[in-house]
C-alpha cells in the first residue's frame, strides 16, 4: 500500500482558469481573505493579459475546486497575487501543487524573477515559500487592512545563481 502522502498527491488537480471559473474563485477567496476579491475582480483577473489564473483541487477531500492562485507578470518579472486553499484542504498539499504550477508556467513564459507578499505571522505560507527557495528581501510594516505587517519575498525562476532578486550594483570609481 502507498503511503497517505503519495495518495494525496495523486488526487491533486491544478490547471489554468478560466472566465467560467470567476464566481467559483471569488468564492474560494471568500473561505479565505477579508474582504474577498468578488466576481468581477476575479473576472478582471482572467481576461487580463500578463495574468495566470490557476485552480486546483484536492479531490480526495472536496469534489469542487478548493484552492486558487494568481500571478501578474510584466517583462522579466512576476507577482504572486494571491494563494488561497480553503480551510479543509489545507496541509494537503494543494497550496505546494498551486505553487508548483505557477513557477513552472511563469519561468515558461519568461519571467526570471517571481515576488510575493505574506503576512509575517502567517507560518504555513513563510514555510511553503523557504521551501521553494524564496528569499526575504524586504518587509512592508502595517500592509495588511489588520495592521499586520508583510514579508517581501523573491525567487529566482532563471537559472542564474546570481538572479536572486537584488539589486546589483555596477563597479564605479570613487569620485571624491
Amino acid at each position: 500500500m502507498a503511503p497517505r502522502a503519495d495518495r494525496r498527491l495523486r488526487a491533486l488537480a491544478v490547471h489554468r482558469a478560466a472566465p467560467a471559473d470567476a464566481a467559483l474563485m471569488a468564492a474560494i477567496h471568500a473561505t479565505c481573505f477579508s474582504p474577498p476579491w468578488d466576481e468581477a475582480a476575479m473576472m478582471q483577473f482572467l481576461t487580463s493579459p500578463g495574468v495566470l489564473c490557476l485552480i486546483g483541487a484536492a479531490a480526495e477531500i472536496v469534489a469542487a475546486p478548493a484552492g486558487l492562485l494568481i500571478a501578474r507578470r510584466a517583462a522579466d518579472e512576476a507577482e504572486i497575487l494571491t494563494l488561497a486553499v480553503a480551510p479543509p484542504c489545507r496541509r494537503a498539499g494543494l497550496g505546494r501543487a498551486l505553487l508548483a504550477q505557477a513557477i513552472g508556467d511563469l519561468r515558461t513564459s519568461g519571467a526570471r524573477q517571481l515576488f510575493l507578499e505574506v503576512d509575517e505571522g502567517n507560518a504555513a505560507a513563510l514555510a511553503l515559500y523557504r521551501a521553494f527557495g524564496a528569499r526575504p528581501v524586504g518587509r512592508r510594516p502595517g500592509y495588511y487592512k489588520s495592521g499586520a505587517n508583510a514579508v517581501i519575498f523573491s525567487l529566482a525562476l532563471s537559472e542564474s545563481a546570481s538572479d536572486d532578486g537584488q539589486i546589483a550594483e555596477e563597479p564605479h570609481e570613487d569620485q571624491r
